[in-house]
């Protein structure tokens, strides 16, 4: 992008304006008038400075990304766990509430990481909604709902935090994967691949052209029905579908370790897609984990 600088008018600067009024800035008597100039330009610097920026007075690539960062509010945009990081005002405050409703993620640092995934997912579980640890709608209004109860309460002591079980790093870790998807498919497939490098850096796990090379465990995401022999149905997300794949994974034949999941119509929409792609992966480890330790390398 090129550089919002000292004398530039427009809209671009009113935007700049209305997220520096939001951070408390005090741009005088004009307010949002669209001109760089004076307590904008004295704003711009002291936010800069503030964050740590290179404090030129220009808006830049990073001055932008940290002025939008920090202007998130809670349900402004989905929430959950990829790579790279989600990271903003918004998760900052969603980590806030649930370490102060006593679900743990850690250090409130802005980063929405695995343990914020795994706090949100405990959170929607006790409070009846489908726990795939998305900060969409109507999680929100749930978090919102219980405002009363955490805005004005400190956060519970650190606890021992761990990965979930079904998600462990010794499954990412130790385990070739192998997802080959058709061009309906390839999506989803992404997705669950940056989820398990989300969760565990150093994961096995890949989307490839052709069934992954010898040792691999193949899953084969098709959206053409291939019949019935070891085909998971996709229809919705959830713990059903989880259990499903894990069912299939587990009593996968070890000499050819291969499952292929149905996707009968791949999702558009974000939310849907994304809990999905956190269905087929908890069902996916969580099948690993129980099959011979020789799977596991």
């Amino acid at each position: 992008m090129r550089p919002i600088r000292e004398g530039d008018r427009g809209a671009a600067v009113e935007d700049v304006q209305r997220r520096l009024i939001t951070l408390g800035a005090v741009l005088g008597p004009s307010g949002v008038d669209g001109v760089f100039l004076g307590a904008t330009l004295a704003a711009v610097r002291a936010f800069q400075r503030a964050r740590g920026l290179d404090e030129d007075g220009e808006v830049g690539a990073h001055t932008w990304a940290a002025l939008v960062d920090a202007t998130f509010s809670l349900g402004d945009r989905l929430l959950y766990l990829r790579h790279p990081y989600l990271h903003g005002a918004d998760v900052l405050a969603l980590q806030g509430a649930m370490n102060a409703l006593g679900f743990a993620c850690g250090a409130a640092d802005g980063i929405f990481g695995a343990f914020t995934e795994g706090a949100v997912r405990d959170f929607q579980s006790n409070t009846g909604l489908g726990a795939d640890g998305i900060v969409g709608p109507e999680t929100v209004r749930a978090i919102d709902h219980l405002r009363h109860v955490w805005s004005d309460k400190q956060a519970l002591p650190p606890v021992e935090l761990r990965a979930a079980p079904a998600r462990s790093a010794a499954v990412l870790r130790h385990t070739d994967v192998a997802l080959i998807a058709d061009a309906a498919s390839l999506s989803l497939a992404e997705r669950i691949v940056n989820l398990a490098h989300a969760s565990e850096p150093r994961a096995r796990m890949a989307v490839l052209d052709s069934d992954g090379g010898s040792g691999a465990f193949v899953i084969e995401l098709t959206t053409t029905f291939p019949g019935p022999s070891r085909t998971v149905a996709v229809r919705e997300g959830g713990e059903a579908l989880s259990r499903r794949l894990a069912a299939a994974v587990a009593s996968a034949d070890p000499s050819e370790p291969h499952v292929i999941v149905h996707v009968e119509r791949p999702s558009e929409d974000e939310h849907l897609l994304q809990s999905l792609a956190v269905s087929l992966i908890d069902g996916l480890c969580l099948g690993l984990a129980g099959r011979a330790p020789a799977v596991i390398r």
